[in-house]
């Protein structure tokens, strides 16, 4: 009877383990099914022209064009780059090769944290489209995790039509210098923390979508800047 109950508890953890697992896989590798928790895309599924900027390994399900500025694995984007059937071109979000409004809704998730000249990027997204939705790991985010040295070059908030970009410090860089967080959101084994980060991304990420137009501003370290130069 004890071995009974034992392989029956055994079979009952693995299984919870297996659901939770595929549970992450699946809102790891599909960003579309947490945002249209938050924002309806029903709107533009028969516009002509949908662009998707850096989709990589996140296609965006309704594009009519995808893009990307590496076919490779890079240290910016780790994961294999997926293509189907629909156009592909290979392209830099700072120079998009579009006319002027001829997109009729641009996409463009985790990308923008990457770019040198995010004020060059965003004139470029807004010249070319109607309409779109961006979407960037917010501070806390990327503190916590910790993987910003090497990858990320900004920040952001969108705030009031504004979205506004900071620069990191060299101290924020290295987020919380400690792995504890990453492991515990990517354990194979449920932890209470994981459903909170997985079920509000919301608050883990800057994200909205932009009729005609949004403003943008740019928050430099001028202190950092300042005293290299005294330095040199």
């Amino acid at each position: 009877m004890h071995d009974l109950v034992k392989r029956i508890a055994k079979r009952f953890i693995f299984f919870s383990i297996e659901i939770h697992f595929k549970r992450n896989k699946r809102i790891n590798e599909d960003r579309f099914s947490y945002q249209s928790k938050y924002f309806s895309f029903d709107s533009i599924k028969n516009k002509s022209l949908i662009l998707d900027v850096g989709g990589g390994h996140y296609p965006f399900p309704y594009a009519t064009i995808l893009s990307d500025k590496f076919n490779e694995v890079t240290k910016h984007r780790t994961e294999e780059l997926i293509r189907d059937e629909r156009p592909f071109l290979n392209f830099d979000v700072q120079y998009i090769p579009f006319k002027d409004k001829s997109i009729d809704f641009l996409y463009c998730s985790h990308v923008l944290e990457h770019v040198d000249d995010p004020k060059k990027a965003c004139r470029e997204i807004q010249r070319v489209a109607k309409s779109g939705y961006i979407e960037t790991p917010n501070f806390m985010k990327d503190v916590l995790f910790g993987w910003v040295r090497g990858m990320h070059k900004w920040h952001t908030i969108f705030k009031n039509g504004t979205l506004y970009f900071f620069e990191f410090t060299d101290r924020e860089l290295d987020g919380l210098r400690s792995s504890a967080w990453s492991k515990l959101i990517f354990s194979p084994i449920e932890k209470p923390l994981q459903k909170a980060f997985y079920d509000n991304q919301d608050v883990f990420n800057t994200m909205f979508i932009w009729n005609n137009r949004f403003d943008v501003k740019v928050i430099r370290n001028k202190q950092e800047n300042n005293s290299k130069s005294r330095k040199s």
